[in-house]
This record gives structure tokens, C-alpha cells and sequence, in this order.
């Protein structure tokens, strides 16, 4: 099962396989009876960090992936990632903005006041899974995320779009489109794309809590992984507002 998992330089354009797609549908994480339990999370607002206001800030809008759900405190992903920056002498501030079961239409309602309040340089956006675990049509999930995409870049921030994707029952037609929208709205709106977040770690059942959908501590540092080469090279080139 090792070498399913989908590779980020392939993942695109393979996807349209019908082997890759059963396969892919076949990992844990693509588990529908997760995704039913999931389905229960409830938003909560987050406890943002107020950023070091002389350095360029880093924006997190995801959902409980990125929200540490069942995970110690700063033990996550986006944690990984502020110590990443520090490691590497890198002065930049992250703010991690994630929210258990937060959908589009909240990171588009929420995005404008901080992108006011932080100013960020940059903005990492992991959302649309929770879309399709309460039936929002496609259409409506794409023109949400080009409207968070359009407010971050008129804020002057460059954006990483966290592509995703989403159980078999859904039907193959729109597991398929789920996951191209990411990538289409990337090309067209140039921004980076991280193609799944998952890669590396969606066939192992360890990699999972109990609920065989959110990661596990151990695995936030794969997460990073298929994070930071994206991020990395927009830190050359943002700078402080």
C-alpha cells in the first residue's frame, strides 16, 4: 500500500485513473463512515495569535486538520511550521486561524477582518472538505474559495491553495471535480497549490486517530512536509507590509 499514496508532482494528473481513484478510495482516510462522524464537529472560534507586528505573517485558514483537533497544543502542522521558520532563520509569524468544521463560507466571511487586523504576507488556505460533508454544491465551494483567494491577493498577500479529497460515495463525477477545482483555481488565479495534504500518509491507518479521519501527532510532521516546500519559495519574495 506504501507506494498508493498518491506523489505531489503526479497527483494531478493522474487523478483522472480509475485505478489511482480506487485506490485512493481505498485508504483510511477515504473511510465514509469517518467522514459521517466528522460531519458532527462543531466550529468553534479560534484563539489566533496575536503576530510579532515588525515581521511578515503567515496566515492558516483550514478546518480541523490545521485546528490541532485531538492533538496537544502546538503540536499540529501549523506549529510545525512556525518552528520550521525559526529553525531556518526565517522572520516570519504565523497565525493560525483554523477552525473544527469550518466550511468556505466561513473562511470567506472571516478572511476580511484578518486580513485587516494581520496584514499578512501570506495566506495558506486548507478548506472545502467540510463543504462536501454538508452537500454544498461544487459551485458554490469554488466561487467561495475564488472570493477568499481575490480578498487575500487585493490585501497584497500571496496565497497557497490546500488541495483535498473526498470519499467515493460522493459518486466518481464528483469526487473527480472536487478535487480539479483546487488545482483549476490555482492555475487561474496564479497562486501555489499544495496538492493534497494527506500525500504520504492517507494508507496508513497509524498515521490516523480513532476516527480514522484527523492525523495523528506523528504525522503532522508529513503534513509539514508536503506543506513547506510550496511555502518556502514565496518567502523569498514577500515582505513586510
Amino acid at each position: 500500500m506504501r507506494a498508493i499514496a498518491p506523489r505531489t508532482a503526479a497527483l494531478t494528473t493522474a487523478f483522472g485513473t480509475a485505478s489511482l481513484a480506487a485506490a485512493l478510495f481505498a485508504m483510511p482516510f477515504f473511510s465514509s463512515a469517518a467522514w459521517a462522524a466528522n460531519a458532527a464537529t462543531v466550529a468553534t472560534a479560534p484563539a489566533v495569535n496575536t503576530p510579532n507586528a515588525a515581521k511578515p505573517v503567515i496566515v492558516v485558514l483550514g478546518d480541523s486538520i490545521s485546528a490541532e483537533y485531538g492533538l496537544p497544543r502546538d503540536s499540529g502542522w501549523v506549529a510545525l511550521l512556525r518552528q520550521r521558520l525559526a529553525e531556518e532563520r526565517v522572520d516570519y509569524s504565523v497565525a493560525n486561524a483554523s477552525i473544527s468544521g469550518d466550511t468556505t463560507s466561513g473562511g470567506r466571511a472571516r478572511l476580511p477582518v484578518l486580513m485587516q487586523r494581520l496584514k499578512p504576507a501570506i495566506v495558506i488556505v486548507e478548506l472545502g472538505a467540510n463543504d462536501a460533508l454538508r452537500g454544498v454544491p461544487l459551485a458554490t465551494t469554488q466561487d467561495n474559495l475564488r472570493t477568499i483567494v481575490e480578498q487575500a491577493q487585493q490585501g497584497h498577500a500571496k496565497v497557497v491553495l490546500v488541495g483535498m479529497y473526498v470519499p467515493p460515495n460522493y459518486g466518481p463525477d464528483y469526487t473527480q471535480k472536487f478535487h480539479a477545482l483546487y488545482g483549476d483555481l490555482s492555475k487561474q488565479m496564479h497562486t501555489a497549490l499544495v496538492p493534497f495534504l494527506l500525500d504520504g500518509i492517507a494508507d496508513k491507518p497509524e498515521m490516523f486517530q480513532a476516527d480514522q479521519m484527523h492525523p495523528t501527532q506523528q504525522a503532522q510532521a508529513v503534513l509539514l512536509n508536503n506543506v513547506w516546500p510550496v511555502v518556502k519559495p514565496l518567502l523569498r519574495t514577500s515582505s513586510p507590509h
